[in-house]
C-alpha cells in the first residue's frame, strides 16, 4: 500500500507553495495559526473553572502555573477537518516554522488532533525543493525544549500584563495594559522625550571659507572664480585653540561643558574675527593622506531587517515583518525570524555566483566571508535571511511588485553585498592658516567601490549619510597660497536629543538584550493601539497617557521596567530552555510569595491614588499642578483665587516636550474668559470662534445651545496655529463639504470635502483623493468628474483584485482590496476582513457575490 501523509502547515500561502515540492500521496493542509491558545475573555474560560481564583489569568497558580488551554473560537471548524483528514494517512508531519513559536504550534496540534498514527516534524528554513527533501530525509521529533521555552515565555506573559493591566485599569483608565518588553520599550521613548523636556538650546558660531587655488596660467589671480579649483574650509581653531562645536555643550544647563578647552564664537566675536582673517594670507600649512577600506554589512537577521526596511522602504516593523512573512511561504526568501546573520555554504555560493555574474570576479571578496552572532543566547533559525535556493533571483525576475519587491530587492542587495569586497577610500586633509585662525578642509575620492556598487546601509543620521560621497580637493602643496573668494559667518544651534523611530527603538532595544527580535513588531504595535505613542513623521511620540503609565510603573514597581532586570529576565528563559533553571522554581519566585509580583500588586494598591496617576508633572509648565489624563484626553486644571477651577482639554497632538507655558496660557484664557470671536458669518449672522479641543484647534459656527446642540466645526488649516486663525480661513475651512454640482449620469451630488485621509471628491459612496488642500477650493466639477471616472487606486499601496460593482440587495458597491494587512472587502465605506481562508488569489477568483454578500452579513452579525 502507498505511504500516505498528512503534512500541516501554518497558512494557505505555504501550503500551496510546500505542495509544489512534494509527492501526491501527501496531503497539505493549513492550520491558520494557532489551534489552542490562553483564555482572551471571561466568556473563554470553562463554566467549572470560573469560581477558581487564577481563572482570569488562565494559569493555575495554585498547581505548578499549569496553563489553562481553550480552543479559540473559529477553530472547531478547521480542528475538525483536520481530523477527519489524518483518518485517511498512515503518517503525520508536522511542518510548522522552525522557531519556537513553530515549535509550539505542532505540539498544541499533537495535543489537540490526539493522532494514531506516527507524529514527526519536518523543519526547513526556505521553501525550494532541495530543502523540502532535505527535511522529508531528517525528520525528528518535536523539540520539548524548545516548546517549553515558548510556553513559559507566554506563561510570564500572562502573569505580567494580567496582574499589571487591571490595576492600570483602576488607576488611569480601562483597556490599558503592561508588558514584559512593551513597557520597558515605551519607558525608552518617554525618556528620550524627557531629556526633550530638559534640553536648553546652545548657540554658536564658526566660519565658512569658499577658496580657490591659482592656476598656473593664473599667478595674479586675474581670472574668475569659475575656472580655478574652488573648494570650501571650515574655522577649526583660534590662537591654537579648538573652535566649540555642538558636542562641547551641555544638553540641560545649554553651556559649555567644563571640562572642554575651547574658544565659544558668540555673533560679534565672529564678525570681527571674519574681518580680521579676510586681510590674511591664507596658506596651505599641512597634507595628509588617509587611506581606508569599509566592510560590507552582515546578511539580514530579523532586526536589521526591521531597521532597513524602516530607514530605506519606510515600513513600520510590523509591514516588515509581515511582507517578509509572503516572501518566505512564497519561496523567495530564507526563514524571516532568526538571530544568526551566518549563511549556509549554499548562500555563500549564490551570492558569488550572483555577484560575479553581474560585477566580475574583482568584486569579490578574497575569502567568502561568514559572519557570527554578537549575541550569546541567539538561536532561532541556524542562516540569515537571503534570498531562497542555490541560485537566487534578480529582483526584477520575481514577478513581484509594491512592497514585496522592494523588500525582496533589500535582502538580495544585502546578500550579495556581503560577500563582495570592501570599498577602498582614500581622504586628503588640508589645514590652511589665516592669521591667528587655522581651517581645514577633506576630500574623499573612492578608489574602487566594491560593496558599494550594490548596498550601502541606511543611516539614522542623515548628516552621516554624507560620509559615503565623494568630495575632491584640487592638487595642493605645503607653503602654497590660495585665495579667498568667500568667507561666511555661520550660526548654529545645537538640538534636542532625536526621538525614536521605529528603526532605532529595534536596534536599542536589541543592543540592550530586552526581549527578542521577533516579538518586536507586535510590541510596537501593541503601543499604537494602546496609544501609548503616535507617529510624527517618522519619529516616535509619547502621549500623555504613555507618559502616566510609566510614571505609575516607576513610582511603585520601578524594578518590572529596569533595563538591566528584563535583560536579566531574557537570560532567564534561555536557561530554562535548555534545563540550566527550573521553570516552577523560577515562576514562584516571581510571581508567589512575600517578594513576588501578586503580592506587591496587593500591596500597592491601596497606597496609589487615581489623582496621583492621572497627574503628569512637567518641569516646564508651571502655571498649573500637572497635566490631568482624562476619558477624553489630557486637560489641565486651573485655579486661582478668583475664579473656579477652569478644566480645559489640550491637543492630542501635541507631544509633552512641545508643549509650551505660553500655550497653556492661552488655553487657560479662552476657557477663562470665553472666545473672542474672529468674526461673523456674512450668510448666518452667526459668530464664528476659533476653539481648543481634544482633537487640537478647529472653527466654530456659532454657539452651543439647546436648539442647536451641534453647531459646525471645521478643523483649521494644516499648519495654522490658534493664535493665526482668521476669518478668511474659518469661512473657507466651513464651507466645507463644496457641492460642485451633479453627476449627468445620477443626478446625485458631487462634493468635495477633507477627511481622515486628506481632501476627495465624492459621489454616491465613490471617494477619490484629490493632491492638495488648495485644490480642495478651486476643483470644478468637469475635474471632479474627470477624476472619479478613473479606477480606483486604494490608500497606500491597495490594489483592487475583484469588483462585483453595485450590489442589489446590499445596496453598496462591493470589492476586494489588497490592502496593508492583506485582502479585504469594501462595502460601500466599510471594509471587512476575509476569513484567512479566503485570502489567496485562486479562492478570491473563485469568490461569487452571493458568498461576499454573506461575509459582509456575516461580520455584521457578529458585531452586533
Amino acid at each position: 500500500m502507498e505511504h500516505t501523509a498528512l503534512v500541516i502547515v501554518e497558512s494557505p500561502t505555504k501550503a500551496r507553495t510546500i505542495r509544489r515540492f512534494l509527492p501526491k500521496n501527501y496531503i497539505v493542509e493549513a492550520s491558520i495559526g494557532h489551534v489552542r491558545d490562553l483564555p482572551q475573555s471571561a466568556s473563554d474560560i470553562p463554566k467549572d473553572l470560573k469560581k477558581t481564583g487564577w481563572a482570569r489569568l488562565g494559569i493555575d497558580v495554585e498547581n505548578g502555573f499549569k496553563p489553562l488551554y481553550i480552543v479559540p473560537r473559529g477553530k472547531g471548524k478547521i480542528i475538525r477537518e483536520l481530523k477527519k483528514k489524518l483518518k485517511d494517512v498512515d503518517q503525520l508531519l508536522l511542518a510548522t516554522d522552525e522557531d519556537r513559536e513553530g515549535e509550539s504550534i505542532s505540539w498544541h496540534l499533537v495535543k489537540v488532533l490526539n493522532p494514531k498514527v506516527p507524529v514527526k516534524r519536518m523543519v526547513f528554513h526556505e521553501i525550494t525543493k532541495t530543502a523540502i527533501q532535505k527535511a522529508l530525509e531528517n525528520e525528528r521529533d518535536i523539540d520539548t525544549n524548545l516548546v517549553n521555552a515558548q510556553e513559559t515565555r507566554r506563561i510570564l506573559d500572562r502573569l505580567y500584563g494580567y496582574t499589571l493591566s487591571p490595576l492600570i485599569w483602576k488607576k488611569i483608565a480601562y483597556g490599558l495594559s503592561a508588558g514584559r518588553v512593551q513597557s520597558p520599550g515605551l519607558r525608552l521613548i518617554v525618556e528620550r522625550e524627557r531629556e526633550r523636556i530638559k534640553f536648553k538650546k546652545s548657540v554658536y558660531w564658526d566660519l565658512k571659507a569658499q577658496l580657490k587655488k591659482r592656476s598656473a596660467a593664473d599667478p595674479a589671480n586675474e581670472t574668475s572664480a569659475e575656472t580655478g579649483y574652488s573648494f570650501e574650509a571650515a574655522l577649526e581653531s583660534v590662537d591654537g585653540k579648538r573652535v566649540a562645536g555642538g558636542k562641547d555643550f551641555d544638553p540641560e544647563t545649554g553651556k559649555k561643558l567644563p571640562k572642554k578647552d575651547v574658544v565659544v564664537l558668540d555673533e560679534q566675536a565672529a564678525a570681527e574675527l571674519k574681518t580680521e582673517v579676510e586681510a590674511s594670507e591664507w596658506k596651505v600649512v599641512s597634507l595628509t593622506e588617509k587611506k581606508s577600506k569599509n566592510r560590507p554589512a552582515p546578511p539580514f537577521i530579523t532586526s536589521t531587517l526591521q531597521q532597513e526596511g524602516n530607514r530605506k522602504l519606510r515600513l513600520s516593523a510590523r509591514e516588515t515583518m509581515r511582507t517578509a512573512q509572503r516572501l518566505y511561504e512564497q519561496g523567495f526568501i530564507t526563514y524571516m525570524r532568526t538571530d544568526s546573520p551566518a549563511l549556509s555554504q549554499e548562500g555563500v555560493n549564490g551570492a558569488i555566483q550572483a555577484v560575479r555574474q553581474l560585477y566580475g570576479d574583482e568584486y569579490l571578496a578574497e575569502q567568502p566571508r561568514q559572519y557570527s552572532t554578537k549575541s550569546k543566547s541567539a538561536q532561532e533559525a541556524h542562516e540569515a535571511i537571503r534570498p531562497s535556493g542555490e541560485v537566487f533571483k534578480h529582483p526584477d525576475e520575481t514577478g513581484l511588485s509594491g512592497k514585496e519587491q522592494a523588500l525582496y530587492a533589500l535582502i538580495w542587495k544585502r546578500t550579495l553585498a556581503s560577500q563582495m569586497a570592501e570599498a577602498r577610500k582614500v581622504s586628503n586633509t588640508v589645514k590652511i592658516s589665516a592669521g591667528r585662525t587655522i581651517c581645514s578642509a577633506t576630500g574623499t575620492r573612492i578608489e574602487f567601490p566594491g560593496f558599494i556598487r550594490v548596498y550601502v546601509e541606511g543611516k539614522d543620521d542623515p548628516e552621516a549619510a554624507l560620509d559615503d560621497k565623494e568630495s575632491f580637493l584640487p592638487p595642493l602643496e605645503e607653503g602654497e597660497t590660495v585665495d579667498l573668494l568667500e568667507l561666511q559667518q555661520l550660526y548654529h544651534e545645537t538640538k534636542a536629543p532625536a526621538r525614536y523611530t521605529e528603526a532605532t527603538l529595534v536596534r536599542t532595544l536589541e543592543n540592550m538584550a530586552i526581549g527578542r527580535p521577533s516579538t518586536y513588531a507586535s510590541i510596537i504595535n501593541t503601543l499604537f493601539e494602546r496609544e501609548y505613542v503616535r507617529k510624527q513623521g517618522s519619529a516616535l511620540l509619547p502621549t500623555f497617557t504613555g507618559f502616566a503609565v510609566i510614571q505609575l510603573l516607576e513610582n511603585h514597581f520601578h524594578y518590572l521596567i529596569e533595563y538591566g532586570f528584563t535583560s536579566a529576565m531574557e537570560a532567564a528563559l534561555d536557561d530554562i530552555a535548555i534545563g540550566k533553571v527550573d521553570r516552577q522554581e523560577y515562576l514562584e519566585s516571581f510571581y508567589s510569595g512575600e517578594e513576588g509580583l501578586q503580592q506587591k500588586v496587593e500591596q500597592r494598591e491601596k497606597e496609589i491614588t487615581p489623582d496621583e496617576t492621572r497627574t503628569i508633572k512637567l518641569p516646564h509648565i508651571n502655571i498649573v499642578d500637572g497635566i490631568k489624563v482624562g476619558k477624553y484626553g489630557p486637560y489641565i486644571v486651573y485655579k486661582d483665587d478668583e475664579t473656579e477651577p477652569i478644566h480645559a482639554s489640550i491637543p492630542e497632538d501635541i507631544a509633552p516636550a512641545d508643549l509650551t507655558e505660553e500655550e497653556v496660557r492661552e488655553i487657560i484664557e479662552i476657557q477663562k474668559n470665553g472666545p473672542e470671536p474672529l468674526g461673523h458669518d456674512p450668510e448666518t449672522g452667526q459668530a464664528i470662534y476659533c476653539l481648543t479641543g481634544r482633537y487640537g484647534p478647529y472653527y466654530q459656527l456659532g454657539e452651543v445651545t439647546e436648539e442647536n446642540p451641534k453647531p459646525k466645526r471645521a478643523a483649521l488649516n494644516k499648519g495654522l496655529k490658534p493664535s493665526e486663525a482668521n476669518l478668511e480661513d474659518a469661512l473657507k475651512q466651513l464651507s466645507l463639504p463644496r457641492i460642485l454640482g451633479t453627476h449627468p449620469e445620477t443626478g446625485k451630488e458631487v462634493a468635495a470635502n477633507r477627511g481622515r485621509f486628506g481632501p476627495f471628491v465624492v459621489h454616491d459612496g465613490e471617494f477619490r483623493s484629490i493632491k492638495s488642500e488648495e485644490e480642495l477650493f478651486s476643483i470644478t466639477l468637469d475635474e471632479a468628474l474627470e477624476l472619479l471616472a478613473t479606477p480606483k487606486k486604494g490608500r497606500g499601496n491597495s490594489r483592487v483584485l475583484r469588483d462585483f460593482g453595485k450590489d442589489e440587495v446590499l445596496g453598496k458597491k462591493l470589492a476586494i482590496y489588497n490592502g496593508k494587512y492583506g485582502p479585504y472587502i469594501k462595502a460601500g465605506t466599510k471594509n471587512v476582513s476575509l476569513p484567512e481562508e479566503k485570502r489567496e488569489q485562486e479562492e478570491i477568483d473563485k469568490l461569487t457575490v452571493e458568498e461576499v454578500r454573506k461575509i459582509v452579513k456575516n461580520q455584521k452579525s457578529a458585531k452586533k
